[in-house]
């Protein structure tokens, strides 16, 4: 998850993307850190944000 996030926010910082999100730039830090878990809520926020899935960014693919 970490590195999706890290690549989706691009070249934007933590700080425009907290503030677009509408949460503190701490809580996207950890978030992308691993070391906070989004609630539903602000998971689909995220991917709407993002114009993707919760699956895509939050939940590994399987590939066989």
């Amino acid at each position: 998850m970490r590195e999706k996030l890290i690549k989706l926010r691009g070249d934007k910082t933590l700080t425009e993307v907290a503030r677009g999100l509408e949460i503190t730039r701490q809580m996207l830090s950890a978030i992308e850190g691993g070391a906070r878990t989004p609630s539903l809520e602000l998971a689909r926020r995220i991917a709407i944000y993002y114009s993707t899935s919760i699956e895509d960014i939050f939940f590994e693919s399987e590939s066989n």
